[in-house]
């Protein structure tokens, strides 16, 4: 059998066809896949079987601090054809924040951020997340056409998140411009790094002056709570509020482009389950959480072991990485029936969209929340949506998070 790479996590090939990827995967002999390198990041195993996934997730052996663990490869900060994705490790060991930490840290970082993603906080947000959809449906209605992903899909979580995080309307554009060059550098090219630095590096010296802007004028935002909470010595170091606050903005930003991206193709490519979402929106949490499973944009995430650990008859070594395959899981036939087929009618649907464990999604309520207002209104809005291309025309990023470079639709 073909050796699996790294470069398969990220194909822009495997998004296309991740079903097919995902069964090559499965079909290996062992539960536990063995990658000679990830990324320039050094060898890394690989689970991607349901339950062994989700008792990685919550072991707390299986750690996320690379500053004690990480391979020696990622810790040559002197090398010159470093990897971009090493780049990005090695500012998340200067900038750590709740998702690259371990408790106590871990701990005390997400009670700070997780004050902004109460249910009460994330419902009062649905009016405003109806509005955003309803005017940027309202500004190509008349054309009969748009680009789902540059129309839709990017500028609906940019806004809500900007706002949350108190960014001024005029610094949108440039935050997109970031987030598109970030998930844009491939990461497996050196040539690509010094694009990675630039963006953590220019988005360091914006949140500086934002923050002493805030500092002045406090407003009813998380950036104003966060920095409240580090002046009144709430053990937050500069370095861990501002790389919170670009978790957040990464995290409450990307991740919902591509669900709303993945899953409207997954229902046009699947006309019945579209039309019975139509005729029946009481489906909608339901879908939601299917297309979560089916087409979720979150592929891979990875841990380190902190000590030795034998899983499967296999030799996991103190300091090596792990990967977990949450797309794998959840294609798994042993825990869902008839995995590759959609269906949002799914009753037993526990997926790994989220992740699981101490590092479960923060704002998965407010994900799906978003999800249901906007696969309502698109199909309450645009009864005739199609695709505007061939399916085989469709094109991905190359990164391990399933991204639509676009999704041209008529409607």
């Amino acid at each position: 059998m073909e050796k699996i790479t790294s470069g398969d996590f990220a194909s822009p090939e495997m998004m296309r066809d991740f079903i097919a990827f995902y069964k090559r995967l499965a079909g290996q002999q062992e539960p536990l896949y063995r990658l000679d390198d990830f990324f320039g990041m050094g060898g890394a195993w690989v689970a991607f079987r349901h339950d062994d996934v989700a008792t990685i997730l919550k072991d707390p052996r299986f750690v996320k601090d690379m500053r004690k663990f990480a391979p020696s490869q990622v810790q040559r900060e002197s090398d010159q054809e470093i990897a971009s994705a090493s780049k990005f490790m090695e500012w998340t060991k200067r900038m750590p924040n709740m998702l690259m930490a371990d408790p106590p840290d871990h701990t005390r970082l997400r009670r700070l951020a997780s004050k902004a993603f109460t249910p009460r906080k994330i419902e009062d947000m649905r009016p405003r997340i109806q509005q955003i959809a309803d005017e940027l449906l309202d500004a190509v209605q008349e054309r009969g056409r748009m680009d789902l992903i540059a129309d839709f899909a990017y500028p609906l979580p940019i806004t809500v998140i900007s706002e949350m995080l108190g960014i001024p309307a005029a610094d949108r554009d440039r935050f997109r411009e970031w987030i598109r060059k970030f998930w844009n550098a491939s990461l497996d090219d050196p040539n690509q790094a010094d694009t990675v630095g630039e963006v953590l590096d220019e988005f360091t010296e914006y949140f500086k002056a934002l923050l002493a802007e805030k500092r002045a004028h406090p407003g009813n935002d998380v950036t104003s709570g966060l920095l409240q909470a580090h002046d009144k010595g709430d053990q937050l170091s500069e370095n861990e509020l501002l790389s919170t606050i670009w978790l957040l903005m990464l995290a409450g930003h990307e991740t919902t482009v591509n669900l709303i991206g993945n899953g409207t193709l997954a229902l046009l490519q699947h006309p019945e389950q579209m039309r019975l979402l139509r005729s029946d929106p009481s489906l909608l949490p339901s879908a939601v959480e299917e297309l979560l499973r089916y087409a979720g944009p979150v592929m891979i995430a990875s841990r380190f072991a902190s000590e030795d650990i034998i899983m499967h008859g296999k030799e996991i070594r103190k300091g090596e990485m792990v990967l977990v395959s949450l797309a794998g899981a959840n294609r798994d036939p042993h825990q869902f029936s008839n995995p590759e087929a959609l269906d949002i009618t799914r009753e037993e649907n526990e997926h790994l969209a989220f992740g699981k464990g101490i590092h479960q999604c923060m704002g998965a309520p407010l994900a799906r929340l978003k999800g249901q207002i906007v696969f309502g209104t698109l199909l309450q809005r645009l009864p005739h949506l199609r695709l505007a291309v061939a399916p085989e025309q469709l094109t991905y990023h190359r990164n391990t998070m399933r991204s639509l470079t676009s999704l041209p639709v008529l409607f």
